[in-house]
């Protein structure tokens, strides 16, 4: 039997590369909180890491209805929106919740209607992988090679591991951008309430900041005095409002 041996320095060169991917892709999101701009950093990395990918891009479904798609190439963004229907390796991700593979989209039939629209744009292999996110959102992460017979064994395996990597990170990024708004409307209702909205206005026209910053002064003020942001304001609106003696 004939094996095909692998050198070991090509096995390793995947590993470092991968791993190279893995953390440019971890340094790229680990400070975002927007998922559709983290979508677009996810796709530019990962064309740009893995070699003998062309494109990349990404089919985000949120419970169940499309949620959002990326592209590294605008032209090529039509291929992973699922508004052109269901007939799609990256819906067959989605769906099976397992790796859809083409390395040479003229021999595929799997597809009908999607693969001559991906061939005319240039499109010749494909790799989708599926992307678990959160209880809400499940996507896709689509790989694409300008020619046949390029993605291999070491693709599917990059594919895996970036899926992998992917639905940890945008999750964070999820989770981030629900904190955004539960502060921000925190803050909202706290410009409301009765002694905390008049501290807020002590503090603004003392140091004539905006709301959002004299609310920061006083929440600075509660957690060094170590008393509730309430006391705080309270305190400051007496101050303020107690007679002086003449």
């Amino acid at each position: 039997m004939n094996l095909e041996m692998r050198d070991p320095a090509v096995e390793r060169l995947g590993v470092l590369e991968t791993a190279a991917l893995l953390r440019e892709l971890t340094a790229g999101l680990i400070a975002v909180d927007d998922f559709d701009e983290a979508l677009d950093a996810l796709v530019r990395i990962a064309r740009n890491a893995v070699a003998g990918v062309r494109w990349c891009g990404f089919t985000a479904l949120r419970a169940g209805e499309p949620a959002g798609v990326a592209a590294s190439d605008a032209r090529l963004a039509g291929l992973d929106d699922l508004r052109h229907g269901p007939d799609s390796p990256a819906m067959d991700a989605i769906r099976l919740r397992e790796m859809a593979l083409s390395e040479d989209l003229g021999r595929e039939l799997r597809w009908p209607a999607w693969t001559p629209r991906a061939r005319e744009l240039g499109v010749q292999g494909v790799i989708s992988a599926p992307v678990d996110v959160d209880e809400q959102v499940i996507g896709s992460i689509n790989l694409y090679a300008g020619a046949a017979d390029l993605l291999n064994t070491d693709h599917q395996l990059t594919a895996m591991l970036l899926a992998e990597h992917a639905g940890l990170l945008l999750a964070a990024v999820r989770d981030r951008a629900r904190k955004a708004a539960q502060a921000g409307e925190l803050d909202a209702s706290l410009l409301d309430d009765g002694v905390i909205g008049q501290a807020i206005g002590v503090i603004m026209t003392q140091r004539g900041c905006p709301a959002e910053e004299a609310l920061g002064v006083l929440r600075s003020a509660a957690s060094s005095l170590d008393i509730p942001l309430r006391e705080v304001a309270g305190r400051l609106v007496s101050t303020v409002s107690r007679p002086r003696d003449s």
